[in-house]
């Protein structure tokens, strides 16, 4: 048992790993004081300054590509610099962890959404809701309201919480942060705004890329103990989801639960023509609730899995 002990405090990836979600937990980091805000600012600073609207597509297409790595490969150098100068190469990567993960976040909107849903306060429902999606959220009735609550949910903490630990586990606290950091592009910049839609496609791609791994395999941690022909619609439903990387995980939830999930969606002017997916349900705010519960222990399960991953190939190593 000693040398168990002694080997896990020889870990020190492990113990960040726990270390930085037991103080995410304890004490989040205020959302205004974040930095990922400050980067959100210099997402939009920058796209205002180089996507032209009456440039050419190939000419956004360039420009796209050109500003995302701009903003990848400067910062990805800095990480990696600041990682040798750094006292404690421990603290360093708990830090970074902590910038990364989202978890607490998550479950203060979801909480404030199920209550607005429950009793109907469609002004608090859309107002939550426009800050974590990228569709219009002003005119959703309550059945809007709640598939795209439904999705959002599901997606924020695949996500912030599971992407973010994939990550970390493959490369530490800069692969982790670095994973957060092309998300938040990918949101900013998505093509699905109008403005974005050329210029956005590089940074779409380059996270498609980045978290198609981690999502299909927590897809798999979803999709076990539903019935067989479910998890036959599940995939097939998922060929014509736009996201290949999200597919099966949002396809999985809807079908699990019997929801309506999919439709249309409206960006700015423009109305989304997306596959309808799983059952018949319209979401409401029990099926939110349902979908966070069932969600939360995948994530346990998840976490308790890469632990040992990481335990075993560390001392491997």
């Amino acid at each position: 048992m000693s040398s168990f002990f002694e080997s896990l405090y020889a870990n020190g990836a492990l113990l960040t790993l726990w270390g930085a979600l037991l103080f995410h937990l304890l004490i989040p980091i205020p959302p205004a004081a974040h930095p990922v805000r400050f980067w959100q600012l210099l997402l939009t600073n920058i796209a205002q300054k180089v996507n032209l609207p009456n440039a050419s597509r190939q000419q956004q297409r360039l420009s796209g590509s050109l500003a995302l790595l701009l903003l990848t490969l400067p910062t990805l150098a800095v990480l990696i610099a600041l990682q040798s100068l750094v006292w404690k190469a421990e603290f360093y990567q708990l830090a970074l962890l902590l910038l990364a993960v989202e978890w607490r976040g998550n479950e203060l909107f979801t909480r404030r959404f199920i209550d607005a849903l429950a009793k109907e306060d469609k002004h608090t429902a859309r107002h939550l809701l426009s800050s974590r999606v990228n569709r219009d959220t002003a005119s959703l009735s309550l059945l809007g309201l709640g598939k795209a609550g439904a999705e959002s949910v599901i997606m924020g903490y695949a996500r912030n919480v599971i992407g973010v630990l994939f990550w970390y586990g493959v490369a530490g606290g800069i692969g982790a942060l670095m994973y957060r950091l092309c998300a938040e592009i990918a949101r900013n910049w998505s093509p699905h705004k109008p403005y974005y839609a050329t210029f956005g496609k590089p940074a779409a791609w380059l996270f498609m890329v980045v978290d198609y791994v981690p999502q299909k395999l927590f897809s798999v941690t979803v999709l076990l103990g539903m019935p067989t022909k479910a998890v036959q619609q599940t995939l097939s439903q998922a060929k014509a989801w736009a996201n290949s990387a999200t597919s099966w995980l949002i396809c999985g939830y809807a079908n699990r639960f019997e929801l309506a999930l999919g439709g249309p969606a409206i960006y700015g002017d423009e109305k989304l023509q997306r596959a309808r997916i799983g059952g018949r349900i319209a979401p409401a705010a029990i099926h939110i609730a349902q979908i966070q519960k069932h969600i939360a222990w995948r994530i346990y399960i998840w976490l308790m899995l890469q632990s040992a991953a990481m335990f075993i190939i560390y001392q491997g190593l």
